[in-house]
């Protein structure tokens, strides 16, 4: 959409583009969003851990029923409310130690134990249940808290990711954004993508380090990206500006690795590697290239101290040419036997017409790599050229609702 169509006045465009800033459904393309994909599977035996102090007691029932013994194996019903104080909620260790110390009586009666020893046994299981009971209470107070943490970092984390369209003028685009597994930080990675007079132009980096310091760096990336990425027609002035803004306000060991990417023209890709893994760029018949920098240049935020400047790399760019710009949790991410994720021969393998196929397969297909547990967020980029017509320029401000 242009922008004379703003200036001349026509209502109707005007009402889709309120109705997307505001939330009403109108006749655009779906997003592809970029959210945490669910990649973490249900452990099979999670659903059966709760049962499990009740199979503990239940087995040392029938231990004692069977051997006998009598005052032998009464100890070893602590067992079931010690266990549950790790996989019950405390109503469930009450219950745990409650059967726990039934049980106990009943074998105890049943086998003639003393009265005297079996007041101390049923005292030791109360006792026992009564720890159990405080300890699951303050592992839940504490799961909480981690809870409450992890979601404010997510949240941050989430709006800074806005959702890419998946149509740009002439170009299909699609977004998979994977988190880490739940027991990892919050991580750093960072895409953006948007359409300006200058053509449209795409970042997709990672921030060193982990936690709400990282996403305060990929927020100050993002924004500063969007920003000069509509004012500075050339594109290494946009990431000098990143670079400066960055010099101002990260400290001494803080860095950020990115690409940043531009279509300035039809057939005409540009590209400037800082200190990131090269992007992928995949041929109409289906040819997979690595684009590696001319020039090694260094990670964002470290120019000053290298003492050297990004390259600015054009390469053709034609009708059904794609481009993948991705974060290395896909490249790093290993097996069971230590084997790094062959990234270049998934694409190839599963390349098509259609970006979000292509993504959705490799995807599929790191996780059954890892065993369905990434250790560290992975983020992809697929950009697509469907056509030679000119890219439709979006203002700013409404990106994200498209």
């Amino acid at each position: 959409m242009s922008q004379t169509g703003y200036e001349g006045g026509d209502r109707t465009a005007m009402r889709l583009l309120r109705n997307r800033v505001t939330g009403v459904r109108g006749p655009v393309r779906r997003p592809a969003t970029g959210r945490p994909a669910a990649g973490l599977p249900v452990p099979p035996l999670l659903p059966v851990l709760p049962v499990l102090p009740v199979l503990v007691v239940a087995i040392v029932a029938l231990f004692g029923a069977a051997v006998g013994g009598g005052l032998i194996w009464l100890p070893l019903l602590a067992a079931g409310p010690a266990l549950a104080a790790a996989t019950n909620q405390p109503r469930g260790v009450l219950c745990a130690g409650l059967l726990a110390a039934a049980t106990g009586a009943a074998l105890g009666i049943a086998h003639g134990v003393p009265a005297r020893e079996l007041t101390v046994v049923l005292a030791a299981l109360l006792a026992v249940t009564a720890a159990s009971d405080l300890a699951s209470t303050l592992r839940g107070r504490r799961e909480r808290v981690l809870a409450a943490v992890r979601s404010v970092a997510e949240a941050a984390q989430h709006a800074l990711l806005q959702p890419v369209p998946d149509t740009v003028g002439p170009f299909q685009v699609a977004v998979r954004y994977s988190a880490a597994a739940a027991e990892a930080r919050i991580g750093g990675d960072l895409y953006a993508l948007v359409s300006t007079p200058h053509g449209i132009r795409l970042i997709v980096g990672d921030v060193r380090g982990k936690g709400l310091p990282a996403v305060g760096t990929a927020a100050l990336v993002l924004g500063v990206f969007r920003e000069a990425a509509h004012d500075e027609p050339d594109l290494l002035d946009v990431v000098a500006r990143i670079e400066r803004s960055l010099a101002r306000n990260l400290g001494p060991d803080d860095f950020v690795t990115a690409v940043v990417a531009g279509c300035p023209r039809p057939g005409h890709l540009e590209i400037v590697n800082c200190g990131h893994t090269p992007p992928l760029l995949v041929s109409a018949s289906g040819e997979v290239a690595a684009v590696e920098p001319s020039r090694p240049a260094p990670p964002l935020g470290l120019r000053a101290l290298a003492g050297q400047t990004p390259r600015l790399q054009r390469l053709p760019f034609a009708v059904g040419d794609q481009l993948l710009l991705y974060t290395d949790g896909v490249t790093e991410a290993r097996d069971h036997a230590r084997a790094f994720y062959p990234l270049a021969e998934g694409v190839a393998r599963h390349v098509c017409d259609e970006p979000a196929r292509t993504l959705t397969a490799l995807h599929d297909e790191l996780l059954a790599h890892v065993g369905g547990r990434l250790h560290d967020d992975a983020a992809l980029l697929l950009l697509r050229r469907s056509s030679a017509d000119e890219p439709a320029y979006v203002p700013a401000w409404c990106e994200a609702a498209l």
